[in-house]
Order: structure tokens, then sequence, then C-alpha cells
């Protein structure tokens, strides 16, 4: 009977050993499943705390490849600009590079003209002399057509309209056959070099006669 109730006993406390650790098991296993989760979230959040900072990183470098283009853009706009402009200046200094002379030698063209025109016509005068006038009527014609090969132009001024842009009014001059403003004399002709004002017509302009009653009110 002593046997059967320590066979008892010890069955007892074996099933409460066993009992014991099966819980100890099972805590066990729930402290290691609490471990393996919390593992998965700080590695998930260290994860995620990786693909911030990638993204931040990726959109630095996206922001600095953006300011690389605009640079190189800028750069290359200005550079095109840059041989635009040496371009004109170039074709600028071949087209009016010789401005100042063609200025310059205008006024023995004037001279030569205002000779010419102090000759008078109706006088006799002798074969030599007639010959001396043709040979300085063909040097200013020559003298005209050299000066059109280098785009020098003379401006027609003569029953124009006035243009500030061209002409250089003198004198005023009462003329009621034209239109206000018109061109009807010149004192020296005007240039131009290809699209450039040389030199500006010496005018007189005409205007509108004042009427005598007009005189009279105002005496």
């Amino acid at each position: 009977m002593q046997d059967k109730k320590e066979s008892k006993n010890s069955t007892s406390e074996n099933q409460t050993d066993f009992s014991d650790s099966s819980k100890e098991n099972k805590e066990k296993q729930k402290n290691n499943k609490l471990d393996e989760k919390e593992i998965v979230s700080e590695n998930q959040s260290v994860e995620n705390d990786d693909n911030d900072n990638n993204i931040g990183e990726i959109e630095k470098l996206m922001e600095e490849i953006e300011k690389l283009k605009e640079e190189k853009l800028r750069v290359l706009a200005e550079m095109e600009n840059l041989r635009k402009r040496s371009e004109k200046e170039k074709l600028d200094s071949i087209k009016y590079g010789s401005i100042n002379l063609a200025r310059d030698i205008l006024s023995p063209g004037d001279n030569l003209k205002r000779a010419l025109e102090a000759i008078p016509k109706d006088e006799k005068t002798s074969e030599t002399f007639k010959n001396l006038i043709d040979g300085l009527n063909m040097v200013q014609r020559e003298f005209s057509t050299i000066l059109g090969k280098h785009g020098v132009n003379k401006i027609e001024a003569i029953n124009s309209k006035f243009d500030h842009n061209f002409h250089q009014a003198m004198v005023e001059v009462e003329d009621d056959k034209v239109d206000e403003g018109t061109v009807v004399q010149e004192m020296q002709s005007g240039y131009t070099m290809h699209d450039r004002l040389l030199r500006p017509s010496m005018v007189a302009v005409s205007k509108k006669p004042v009427k005598k009653e007009n005189n009279k009110k105002n005496d």
C-alpha cells in the first residue's frame, strides 16, 4: 500500500514538474515571440529610416542636377549671345569701319560742287575752259560712283517731307505752292552709309504765308 501511495505521489510530482516545465516553455516561447516582434519592428524602423534617408539624398541629388542643368543652359545662352554679339561687331567693323573717312571725304566733294555751280552757264568760254569744266564734271560723277560702291548714298531731300532723322532745318521759307513742312531748298547735301546717317541735309523748309489781314491786325 505504501508503495502504491509513493508511486502516486511520484507521478503527481512528475505531473506537477511537467506542467511547470510546460508553463515555462510556453512563457519562453511567448518571450521569444515578443523578442522576435521587437526585432522585426526595430528592423522595420531601421529600414524605414534608411529609406527616408535614401529618399532625402535622392531628392538632394535631383535638386543639384536641376541646378547644374539650369547653370549649363544659362552658360550656353550667354555663350550664344556672346557669339552673336561678336559676330555683329565684326560685321559692323567691316561695314562701318571707314565711316569717319567717308565723312571727311565729303568736304572735297562739296567744294567741287560749289566750284561747278559758280561757273556761269551762259558766258562764252574758250574750248580749253570747256574741256576743263567737262573734266571736273567727270571727276564729280566718278566721286559719286566711288561713294556708292562703299555704301555712301546722297539723301534726296528736295520736295520731300521734312524728316528730322535725315534733315537739318536751317531756315523757313514762305511758300503756298507746296505743303507746309516740305523741303524746298538744299544748302548742303546729306549722305547715308548703308543704314546709318553719315551727314544730315541742311535744308530750307516751307511754311504757309502769313495773311495780310493778320499782319494788319498785328500792326
